[in-house]
């Protein structure tokens, strides 16, 4: 693995799935195999390996046409409080910048302060939520489970509120979990969702107005059973009430943030739950 700028860092491959999978778990992230995978098919990952072959860092990006996403940015225990992070980071930033790619990412309050020095902006706050869904619900009405057939117009939705489309994330998603996959019966809304190591991932979640997502919150927690995790933006305080209501509390807050910008991209009134913080 040759290093890339005198960093250490270098493009990883399937060969390295086990050590990425290893940081994330250490971490106590979400992420399983198929993760890993998305962003390797998609998207570019880079690494850096101590002297005993081990991984000891990670960064990833998915290039969005206009913009690009900066995500899974570790560093094993041992290795941190040197600067790694730091260079994995600016390693991403480097490639979006060659691209012509403006740099988002969701970061933790502890990465907000790496971020904002180098140049990141606020562009609006997340709030991640967790808790156990025991399935049962009763119907909502004007929705139905999604299928292959609606995949074009899940994709449309999303790229109005996300900002670009991304047919290959939206469908990697589905297949994941078609049996979670809601969308609104006139086509202007849906829910996706992930299998995760530890808990479903609900999202994204893109509606009309907070009553339409509400819905599919509500029919989503109705379908799902056992641990169960989001990412809400702050904004949206019913969705907040309705999930305090169903027992899930808050867990962490996450902020978005855009190299030099703090405009969003798309229409954030109609994201209701971002991907998650890996996929924006």
């Amino acid at each position: 693995m040759a290093p890339i700028s005198g960093t250490g860092l270098a493009p990883l491959g399937e060969a390295d799935l086990p050590g990425a999978l290893a940081l994330s778990a250490e971490a106590g992230w979400n992420q399983v195999e198929a993760d890993w995978r998305l962003f390797l098919r998609h998207g570019t990952v880079h690494g850096q390996r101590g002297a005993d072959g081990a991984l000891r860092a990670t960064g990833a990006v998915l290039p969005y046409g206009p913009f690009g996403w900066i995500s899974m940015v570790l560093v094993t225990a041992s290795a941190r409080g040197r600067g790694l992070g730091t260079a994995v980071l600016r390693e991403a930033m480097a490639e979006l910048a060659a691209r012509g790619q403006a740099a988002l990412l969701d970061a933790t309050p502890a990465g907000e302060r790496i971020y904002h020095p180098l140049g990141f902006r606020p562009v609006f706050p997340l709030l991640r939520w967790r808790g156990e869904a025991s399935g049962g619900g009763a119907p909502e009405p004007g929705l139905r489970s999604a299928t292959a057939a609606d995949l074009p117009a899940i994709t449309a939705a999303d790229a109005e509120a996300f900002g670009v489309p991304r047919p290959a994330i939206i469908e990697d998603l589905w297949r994941r979990a078609p049996e979670a996959a809601l969308v609104l019966e006139g086509g202007e809304g849906f829910l996706l969702a992930r299998p995760g190591r530890q808990a479903l991932q609900l999202g994204p979640l893109v509606a009309p107005d907070e009553a339409a997502a509400a819905r599919l919150l509500r029919a989503a927690l109705g379908r799902a059973r056992g641990p169960v995790l989001l990412d809400l933006p702050r904004r949206w305080s019913g969705l907040a009430a309705l999930l305090a209501e169903a027992g899930f509390r808050e867990e962490r807050p996450y902020l978005r943030m855009a190299l030099g910008r703090e405009a969003a991209f798309g229409d954030p009134a109609r994201l209701f739950l971002i991907a998650g913080p890996e996929l924006g």
